[in-house]
């Protein structure tokens, strides 16, 4: 029978089969630290010994107690979200668990949007989407974490609002939380070895404790899974098509009515009817394009998902759902917006459809260009 092992860091019990849960260790990490008495999970060791924050997922039920427990603490709210996916990013319940609190918005990933986007219409356009799922936040801030960009504004903006309270840092995997607060420890910290975690209680989940000059904490909490992320059905190899690490640049498409976009084959874009016109299509620099006819375009994909239209891979197709189509009609200049992969701008009028796997949101803004 084998004996049960815990990390002398958080606690969680040691396991070297799944990376993504609490306790991972290597193997090999394991049987070294079993010599020298220094038993950590490798998420506790890299936060010990490198400052380096790694998210752990986590269930539903954990998660819930979590948006309690800040819900309840007299604390600013940091909410980050990815400006490349606003749908995928949001908590869903979030503004009823910390109706108290007051909440600071941070859009990650400005260094994505091309140079072009004015900084004010990103703000206005994040805080008009967070009143629609019922988020009040008191102030917007654009940041790249992957950069270190903005992050002493950040950092000051925090201390100001604040107000002497302890701060929680929120947001689903895959929006650069952990970057962001790896950026922040080092401009606080100037790298100091200060970190500590800490249980909350009644789970299985740490948070990551920064001490701040007054005695008060900026907590980092773990990543949250939100299920409908296009990042959950590609492999490590082919996150960077969602999320894109340089500026994106923008390729305009003369389209005809009755032709179709293929985005890899992730997604699909249609135009169904209205004037011949320029389409722009902002996705990651590497994304494959294809143009193709209308009709056919189903079998067409059928055939060559996987193959010519990739991401995803063969592997990866068997995971993703089938791609569902949403047709939108366009009077004035539009954003069709492919949750976590990018968006096709329209001038219109048009009558235009947008297909993605079943769950990843299709939506439609005024043009942020």
């Amino acid at each position: 029978m084998e004996e049960t092992l815990f990390c002398i860091g958080c606690g969680a019990q040691i396991q070297t089969t799944d990376k993504a849960q609490a306790g991972y260790t290597p193997k090999a990490a394991l049987d070294k630290g079993l010599e020298t008495g220094q038993l950590y999970c490798q998420r506790c060791f890299r936060l010990r010994h490198y400052n380096d924050i790694v998210d752990v997922n986590m269930t539903d039920d954990d998660f819930i107690r979590l948006l309690h427990e800040v819900g309840e603490s007299d604390a600013l709210v940091v909410n980050v979200i990815d400006i490349f996916d606003f749908n995928g990013s949001v908590i869903p319940g979030l503004a009823r668990f910390v109706a108290g609190n007051d909440v600071l918005l941070v859009g990650n990933k400005q260094d994505i949007l091309p140079k072009s986007v004015k900084t004010g219409k990103v703000t206005q356009w994040l805080t008009e989407r967070a009143h629609e799922v019922g988020l009040r936040p008191i102030d917007v801030v654009l940041t790249s974490a992957q950069n270190k960009q903005a992050i002493k504004e950040l950092i000051d903006k925090i201390e100001e609002l604040r107000k002497g309270r302890d701060v929680y840092v929120v947001g689903v995997t895959n929006v650069g939380k952990s970057t962001l607060i790896n950026a922040i420890i080092q401009e606080i910290t100037g790298d100091k070895d200060i970190i500590t975690t800490s249980r909350f209680p009644g789970t299985t989940l740490d948070k990551i404790e920064i001490p701040l000059d007054d005695g008060s904490y900026i907590f980092d909490t773990p990543g949250i899974i939100h299920r409908h992320q296009m990042a959950h059905y590609l492999s490590a190899k082919n996150l960077k098509y969602v999320s894109p690490r340089k500026e994106i640049k923008p390729k305009t498409y003369q389209l005809n009515p009755g032709q179709t976009l293929f985005l890899g084959g992730l997604g699909r874009f249609d135009f169904v009817t209205g004037d011949k016109q320029g389409f722009t299509a902002y996705f990651d620099n590497e994304l494959d394009l294809h143009r193709t006819k209308l009709e056919g375009a189903t079998a067409f994909y059928d055939k060559h998902a996987g193959t010519l239209l990739t991401p995803p891979s063969q592997e990866e197709l068997a995971d993703l759902p089938a791609l569902v189509r949403h047709e939108f009609s366009i009077k004035e200049k539009t954003d069709i917006v492919f949750s976590g992969l990018g968006w096709i701008r329209v001038t219109g009028p048009a009558v235009v459809a947008g297909w993605a796997p079943d769950g990843v949101d299709v939506v439609v803004r005024k043009a942020l260009i």
